[in-house]
């Protein structure tokens, strides 16, 4: 039996996502992990490696059970299509990032955070993608949706490649701080964090969805909220480091 789209859990969920974006930016304190989180003797913690699977895992798992639910192919309607890119996003999260992350251990806490937000944002953007979205006819030449899957390849190629240069900082076993350098560091203190965020944009843009604009609202919020604080980190942190360098956007914040 088909599914029938439901609006209430669409507009629920897209206003979860903003009302969850509108509060970080208004308490404007830096989530507790990573070079934020003092780790206390007892404190509930996990590798960073496999919190970050554990995490991610779901956003992945619930995305592309609903896409592997659909009849037809993958190359169809361009809901599916969308689908498919964000799940290729948390594939590469859960499975290589998990895997190649040197980061320091992560809270128990903030582990079970994100991943009751996984499952709920992978099932809104699962669901929404699969029963709701309506494209016309023609919408893969659209400018939309070009510009969008450009911008969503673009960023995150970008992110991929900084989290490279973050790893290549530390050794295996390492947890020291050292100035990232290189790509797009050579400009902002959060080029990882610049990338994804450009990512979602272009996933809301090639969506042209509620869900999605949502997503890429509070991935601004959180991120960019993460890459004022890191750059704040570094200059408190290191004498020698470039001032010229911004938070986020190059030469602008």
């Amino acid at each position: 039996m088909p599914v029938e789209c439901q609006e209430s859990p669409v507009l629920a969920g897209s206003a979860a996502l903003v009302a969850s974006g509108a509060m970080i930016l208004y308490f404007a304190e830096p989530s507790t992990y990573g070079k934020h989180w003092i780790l206390e003797p007892g404190a509930s913690s996990l590798p960073a490696g496999a919190a970050w699977f554990l995490q991610e895992l779901p956003s992945f798992i619930v995305s592309a059970g609903i896409l592997a639910w659909q009849p037809g192919s993958l190359f169809g309607p361009p809901g599916t299509v969308l689908l498919g890119l964000f799940c290729a996003h948390y594939f590469h999260r859960t499975f290589i990032y998990s895997l190649l992350t040197r980061g320091r251990p992560f809270p128990v806490v903030l582990l079970l955070k994100g991943f009751l937000f996984c499952i709920g944002n992978g099932f809104l953007q699962g669901y929404y993608l699969s029963y709701c979205a309506e494209y016309p006819e023609g919408w893969y030449t659209d400018i939309r949706f070009s510009l969008g899957v450009f911008l969503f390849i673009l960023g995150m190629g970008i992110n991929m490649h900084s989290d490279y240069l973050l790893r290549q900082l530390r050794k295996p076993g390492e947890v020291i701080y050292r100035i990232p350098q290189g790509g797009l560091f050579t400009f902002v203190s959060g080029a990882n964090f610049l990338g994804e965020i450009i990512e979602w944009t272009g996933y809301a843009l090639a969506t042209w969805s509620l869900p999605g604009l949502a997503f890429a609202f509070f991935s601004l919020c959180f991120l960019g909220l993460r890459a004022f604080h890191h750059h704040r980190f570094y200059l408190k942190t290191f004498e020698d480091y470039p001032k010229s360098r911004k938070a986020l956007i190059p030469f602008i914040f």
